[in-house]
């Protein structure tokens, strides 16, 4: 018979309690360090984008002075029509502008806050799956990502979408550990809101969501479908009361919803920003800018591709190019870490959660992944951030799984892989822009391969230290290459709807921005004067957004952001002119520029027929208040 085991002395107790809070300690200041860092880094001379978008910070002006404009998200404050987006970034931005005055700094500075919020939460979901070193490798993979630098210091919707997708990834986690209703309901309510920020892309986490509650919620099957019902219905609630709000409101009593062929949010859901831009149907037409406000499309960047479009389909499309330099740093060993986690885990219970951590994270990863690979329509690079807390959370797991499995073959060689072969990665990404800090390069390319050969090295109580070493030299050297590109994101002012990351490209000096336009003063001048309902009418959002930030007037956008949506008609236009609520009508410049052609041309030619035109700078200007004689 075995003797009993000692009992636990008070000394002993006290030595393990110190440990603890030594433990817990370290921890806390790790996530508080986390968090400040991130906070510094993205409010960092976040003015430097001024306005961003102009295109969503006519919105948010728009909202900051008109209660009507911020519930819909109209591009002007008399709410003649919206941005072809859901509200849900607009009432962030307009409500900012409402309290603290609209400013630049109010604008953005909530996206910025938005980035710590998500790192927040993925740390927090990462923490209960691997513990408190995987959420802090996950938070800074995330916070470091070139993509996240960059729209989270913007004003585009992108932002608060990811929030609220990692919102709901979080509240799945939560839901995992002990089957809760509560929790799973609201990763439904987060889903719906993410819904209204960017529609479609933002339920891309949705699929992963339902199939890991379903595997490895630990409760019967029945429950699991009961709860999933109940989330889908709080998801439906969520996202429903805004689509019902703009059905049961009457059409000629609020603004008309931009991207809609018949004025109804579903069509707008369904058509040109949900399947036809997937399948690239959407339509493209548009109105041409005044000469003075013209867009201009932005050379390739990088040697990637920079305007809208020119992105080739299929599973090289997130590798390379503008993509690449966005999300590619750590999507290859996310996409390892899946296999390698999924072999490590095999024969785990199936609530084991370290396994539905990666299958939510990859299962994220791999069906919005799939989407933006094969998208037909009209896609920036800036989408893939729905990607990057999936990418960033997917890279810490598999890096914590591997560690724990160190002492077999399997955990050796995928840890090194992991984190050794994304250095080596990182150097090849960077030598496509070979001219810049070479010696980042070449130094991450040196430090990579010996942090995988010190992770190759068998285990033993010995080696711990060493293997420790290698392990936080490895993950150092494999976010270096990201961090680099972020800090030079950061370092750049922005502007228009196609925004890149990284150091400015030779291509672009000189150059305007896609969908930014050249300021006018004489116009500008002439438009401040005003006192009609609209100081002017000109075709296209992104033209009459970038006139209304200049005077602070409205401006009736003609065919909203493509120019081919139908509104106002010729017989509605000539309404408003007779009406006296619409001083000047500014004609486009017919030699380009826009997003395509002139859709309402009838407009231009009654215009041409009837009104004097005047040149005002650069533009050609009719005083719609004085008929020709």
């Amino acid at each position: 018979m075995e003797a009993p085991a000692p009992a636990p002395s008070a000394d002993d107790d006290a030595s393990n309690r110190r440990a603890r809070f030594t433990a817990r300690f370290w921890d806390r200041l790790g996530y508080g360090t986390l968090l400040v860092a991130t906070a510094v880094m993205y409010l960092w001379n976040i003015t430097i984008n001024g306005m961003g978008n102009q295109f969503y910070a006519g919105a948010a002006q728009a909202g900051s002075r008109n209660w009507e404009a911020l519930l819909f998200g109209s591009l002007d404050p008399n709410n003649f029509i919206t941005v072809d987006k859901p509200p849900v970034s607009q009432w962030v931005m307009g409500l900012s502008g409402q309290i603290f005055g609209f400013s630049s700094a109010s604008m953005l500075i909530p996206e910025a806050l938005m980035a710590v919020a998500a790192v927040a939460l993925l740390y927090g979901a990462v923490r209960r799956i691997s513990g408190p070193r995987a959420a802090l490798l996950a938070g800074a993979a995330l916070a470091l990502m070139p993509v996240a630098a960059l729209m989270f210091r913007y004003n585009n919707p992108d932002a608060v979408m990811v929030l609220l997708m990692m919102a709901a990834a979080y509240c799945t986690v939560r839901a995992l550990e002990r089957a809760s209703t509560t929790w799973i309901a609201l990763a439904g309510v987060a889903l719906g809101f993410a819904f209204l920020a960017k529609m479609l892309e933002g339920i891309m986490v949705l699929p992963a969501i339902g199939l890991v509650y379903l595997i490895a919620a630990p409760t019967s099957v029945r429950r699991r479908l009961l709860q999933l019902v109940g989330a889908a219905a709080a998801f439906l609630v969520s996202a429903g009361w805004f689509v019902a709000l703009t059905l049961l409101w009457p059409a000629s009593s609020r603004p008309y919803i931009a991207g809609s062929t018949d004025n109804n949010f579903m069509n707008l859901v369904l058509g040109y920003n949900g399947f036809a831009r997937v399948l690239g149907r959407n339509h493209g037409g548009g109105g041409h800018a005044p000469t003075g406000h013209a867009p201009v499309d932005m050379a390739a960047h990088h040697g990637g591709f920079g305007g809208p479009g020119r992105q080739a389909a299929g599973l090289a499309r997130l590798f390379s190019g503008e993509f690449g330099f966005e999300i590619g740093w750590l999507l290859p060993a996310a996409l390892l870490a899946v296999v390698l986690v999924l072999i490590a885990r095999r024969r785990a219970p199936r609530t084991d959660l370290a396994r539905a951590g990666v299958l939510l994270f990859g299962g994220w990863m791999l069906v919005d992944g799939l989407v933006l690979s094969y998208m037909s329509g009209m896609i920036h690079p800036y989408y893939d951030l729905s990607l990057a807390p999936a990418v960033a959370g997917t890279f810490a797991i598999g890096v914590h799984e591997m560690w724990m499995q160190r002492s077999s073959w399997l955990g050796r060689l995928g840890l090194a892989t992991l984190v050794g072969g994304t250095g080596v990665w990182s150097w090849w990404i960077l030598a496509r822009n070979a001219q810049w800090l070479p010696e980042l390069r070449w130094a991450i390319l040196v430090l990579s391969v010996v942090a995988f050969v010190g992770l190759l090295l068998p285990s033993a109580p010995t080696r711990r230290r060493l293997a420790a070493g290698a392990l936080l030299l490895g993950v150092t050297v494999a976010l270096a290459g990201s961090a680099a590109y972020a800090v030079a994101t950061i370092g750049q002012p922005h502007g228009g709807g196609n925004a890149n990351v990284g150091p400015a490209a030779p291509a672009q000096a000189g150059h305007g921005m896609w969908g930014q336009s050249a300021d006018n003063a004489a116009l500008d001048a002439k438009l401040d004067g005003t006192l009609t309902e609209w100081s002017a009418a000109v075709d296209g959002s992104s033209t009459a957004a970038g006139l209304e930030l200049s005077t602070n007037t409205a401006v009736m956008a003609i065919g909203g952001f493509t120019g081919s949506d139908p509104v106002p008609t010729l017989s509605q236009f000539q309404q408003y002119v007779a009406n006296h609520q619409v001083t000047y009508y500014i004609a486009p410049n017919q030699n380009g520029g826009g997003h395509g052609g002139n859709q309402h041309s009838d407009i231009g030619d009654w215009v041409a027929a009837t009104f004097t035109p005047k040149q005002i700078g650069s533009d050609t200007v009719y005083d719609l208040t004085a008929p020709a004689k």
